[in-house]
């Protein structure tokens, strides 16, 4: 009983270690999984502007150095979106006149097609009538280069002959070149549309880009103890005015 009570006794610091050993790497062991997730959440909560720290003061002149590098973003972005709305104002007012060139030159054209439809008077040509007939169509082609009727290259397709004959008589010369001058409008009434097309998309996304900074120059001068409500309604239809609908150009 004595040796049994004695082998008890020597037993209890031993496995008091044991438990005491055991109870602090389980406590490492926690403060170790618990530390990561900590750090983390601080780390998300730094990349956030304004960031805070242990001084009001600090926290109070980074908010409110951060609003007004915004504001200044916001005012270039405006200044950005207005020129981009002014050149796609400028190229439907370029889109409208090709397209009243374009319908023009059509009609021009269908007018001279119907008139060339009446047989010519058929007679012996002298040698002289080429050289008049050559003559007339580089004269009337050269003037309709000068008038932007015709392009550089169908004029030295002209001065050329490729695909133009000279020996034709003057009337179907005329409704060559009124052909050719449709196509050349309808070219340019194209090239009118891509770039009426390009500058609205540049337009919707400066108007895009300005309105999110502006959302952002607000809360941010919230944050910072300097919210636009005492600008009053004058305020928020000035910010806003780049974002309404733009009127259709007359015709």
């Amino acid at each position: 009983m004595e040796t049994a009570l004695h082998s008890i006794l020597i037993s209890v610091p031993e496995a008091a270690v044991i438990w005491l050993t055991m109870l602090l790497a389980a406590t490492a062991a926690v403060v170790a999984f618990a530390l990561p997730g900590r750090l983390s959440v601080r780390l998300s909560l730094a990349g956030h502007p304004p960031v805070e720290s242990d001084d009001p003061g600090e926290d109070a002149e980074a908010g409110q150095r951060y609003a007004d590098e915004i504001a200044v973003a916001a005012e270039r972005a405006a200044a950005t979106a207005r020129r981009c709305r002014a050149e796609w104002e400028q190229a439907c007012r370029e889109l409208d006149a090709a397209w009243t060139a374009y319908d023009d030159a059509d009609a021009a054209a269908r007018r001279m097609a119907a008139a060339a439809a009446y047989p010519l008077l058929v007679r012996r040509r002298k040698p002289a009538d080429r050289v008049d007939r050559e003559r007339w169509l580089h004269h009337t082609a050269t003037a309709a280069c000068r008038n932007r009727e015709l392009s550089i290259a169908q004029l030295n397709d002209v001065l050329a002959h490729r695909g133009w004959n000279p020996r034709l008589h003057p009337v179907h010369q005329e409704v060559v070149l009124r052909q050719a001058v449709r196509e050349h409008r309808l070219a340019a009434y194209s090239d009118a549309a891509e770039r009426e097309r390009r500058t609205w998309q540049e337009a919707e996304r400066a108007a895009a880009a300005l309105s999110a900074l502006r959302a952002e120059a607000c809360a941010a001068s919230v944050r910072a103890g300097q919210g636009p409500r005492s600008a009053g309604a004058e305020w928020w239809a000035e910010q806003w005015a780049t974002t309404e609908p733009i009127p259709m150009v007359a015709a």
